[in-house]
């Protein structure tokens, strides 16, 4: 594939970021790693909760580095009509401004987008929030777990006999920041056209709640509520986790009536694949559990590497559940550059996730791990960008300003 390193395709985007924690944050993560400059904005003295997520060695939290990578730190007290004023002079030279406070914040820091827009008409504004920028709830306190939960995910995660659980992970802000991040782009597109900003409101349970396949129809036009099921789909199989000799678990999607055929032949029992109880996509949803039992007693019967092999050679997808000490041994995921170390100043080689999706002109790049310490380039960016004063800058600092 064709490559250039010398420039990131969002080099033209300056984007000051002021969210803390996830979502926003995430927002901005993605923009910086194709080459956006991200100004990340924290209050003088209280520093993002981000900073010590996560397991910690020397004292540094691991998750920052990765959540903050790319971005230039600064500090600015925005609960102050001085820092405000400062913020809107970035703003006069800034593409995007991204938030996730409780809606009304921004208003209330006389920082509306209608007041930005008006020192900036170009400006867009990604506002991430648990509830949107509208309707009866938006005044509520939301994080990803409750968006989750209102958006349906918790209902149908985990299995029927015991409570709702989450995923795993923080789905909930990352899928908002997901789609913040393409409402961004689409922005930014559309300014091209109209010469104008805009707001890009998204909801963490709308985020959701946009993933959840056919959950309604089904209750609306079908008459079924989706519940948990485990690891199974409904009326979808085969589909599920199956035990092996060593003791460890695979997974095998092989629900295709083609797959399916491959899957018998894998197994050395062809038969199955003109079984009446088996033959179609309907059939084995209905007699799912009996035909996962006899795909258990195969691979119970073999150690998952031999078994993996065998289902590969046949074209059955099927996988590992990988922990991260599989990630890391993985050849695939070297070859692809799935982990990239990263020099830190205090922890040297920091190892971290790639860029994704993966450009074949213009990749993105990961230049420098989340600043270790706030404010790094508070002389970069007050002086270079707005050309302020070493003096000017020492008064804003006594001031708590910065």
């Amino acid at each position: 594939m064709e490559k250039s390193n010398e420039r990131l395709p969002l080099e033209n985007i300056r984007v000051l970021e002021l969210g803390t924690l996830l979502a926003g944050p995430f927002s901005g993560r993605l923009l910086a790693d194709f080459g956006a400059e991200v100004i990340k904005v924290e209050p003088p003295g209280k520093e993002d909760p981000m900073r010590k997520w996560g397991k910690e060695k020397n004292g540094t939290g691991l998750w920052w580095p990765i959540q903050s990578r790319n971005k230039k730190s600064i500090t600015l007290n925005l609960r102050e009509e001085e820092g405000q004023t400062l913020l809107k002079e970035l703003v006069k030279k800034a593409d995007v401004v991204i938030e996730n406070f409780r809606p009304g914040t921004m208003e209330k820091w006389n920082l509306s987008y209608e007041e930005l827009s008006e020192i900036n008409p170009g400006i867009i504004m990604v506002r991430t929030s648990g509830f949107g920028q509208t309707g009866p709830y938006k005044k509520r306190a939301g994080f990803g777990s409750v968006g989750e939960a209102m958006g349906g995910l918790r209902h149908v995660t985990g299995y029927e006999d015991r409570a709702p659980t989450r995923v795993g992970i923080s789905i909930g802000d990352t899928l908002a920041a997901l789609f913040a991040t393409i409402g961004c782009l689409v922005a930014i597109n559309e300014r091209h056209i109209s010469g104008k900003g805009q707001v890009v409101d998204t909801a963490l349970y709308e985020s959701v709640f946009s993933v959840m396949e056919s959950l309604i129809p089904d209750y609306l036009l079908a008459d079924f509520v989706r519940e948990r099921m485990g690891n199974i789909l409904p009326g979808v199989a085969p589909s599920n986790i199956y035990f092996t000799k060593d003791e460890t678990y695979i997974v095998i999607g092989a629900n295709a009536d083609g797959v399916f055929k491959r899957l018998c032949d894998a197994m050395g029992q062809q038969e199955l694949a003109e079984d009446q109880d088996y033959k179609t996509h309907e059939a084995r949803g209905r007699n799912m559990k009996k035909l996962d039992l006899l795909i258990e007693e195969w691979t119970k019967s073999l150690p998952s590497k031999e078994l993996l092999s065998i289902l590969e050679e046949k074209g059955v997808p099927s996988g590992l559940i990988y922990s991260a000490k599989n990630i890391v041994e993985d050849p695939h995921y070297q070859e692809r550059e799935m982990i990239v170390t990263v020099d830190h100043p205090e922890l040297g080689d920091f190892p971290m996730p790639g860029v994704v999706p993966k450009l074949s002109r213009t990749p993105g790049k990961i230049k420098f791990p989340g600043a270790e310490r706030m404010g790094k380039h508070n002389g970069e960016v007050y002086k270079n960008l707005l050309e302020y004063s070493s003096e000017e800058l020492k008064g804003l600092q006594e001031r708590g300003i910065i």
